[in-house]
């Protein structure tokens, strides 16, 4: 499973692409099996990105002194906080019931579905991390301390998690609608 690890993977897999072949990215949403759960679905992925982005680009502005730490303090707090909790919650909801689901309707992708579930490790790994060095840097704003080092560490985090998380969202993407276009599952 190596070939298939999030940190050296570049794309999804050429004998994992069954599907992802036969219904394009650009297609899905004109398909009569696209439906509005996986619309919301695809929003979802959607803003996790912009806020992965967000967290970034404000950590660097902090860090460029285009932001005062009180006001980065409140933003990074309430950012973080929507970040980490909405992914960890949509990650359980797939492993335990759509990957599931999604499997027994293509088996010859479970091999793409337990690629998934490992990356969902490896991202929840790098979110302790971010979580940490989030209260690292709450912590030295709130007493008043510089805050630059630990704001310094988290947005390399920030920025290496983007790597990640995209890497994972768009090959996960390539996986699950294909599947619910040539199914039309509406579950």
């Amino acid at each position: 499973m190596d070939d298939l690890a999030i940190e050296t993977r570049i794309g999804l897999p050429q004998h994992l692409r069954i599907l992802a072949e036969r219904y394009p990215r650009g297609e899905w949403s004109g398909h009569t099996n696209f439906n509005e759960l996986t619309r919301f679905w695809l929003d979802r992925h959607l803003m996790f990105r912009e806020l992965q982005a967000k967290l970034g680009e404000e950590a660097q502005q902090f860090l460029d002194g285009k932001l005062e730490a009180p006001t980065y303090g409140n933003r990074l707090y309430r950012y973080a906080s929507m970040f980490i909790n909405n992914l960890h919650g949509h990650h359980q909801i797939e492993d335990a019931h759509y990957f599931p689901m999604l499997v027994a309707h293509e088996r010859r992708l479970q091999q793409g579905f337990e690629m998934l579930d490992a990356d969902h490790h490896a991202l929840h790994d790098l979110l302790e991390t971010m979580t940490g060095e989030t209260n690292a840097a709450l912590s030295a704003i709130m007493e008043n301390r510089s805050a630059t080092d630990p704001v310094g560490t988290l947005e390399k985090t920030i920025c290496q998690f983007g790597i990640f998380l995209d890497r994972h969202l768009s090959d996960e993407e390539e996986l699950v609608v294909p599947v619910i276009l040539e199914y039309g599952i509406r579950e």
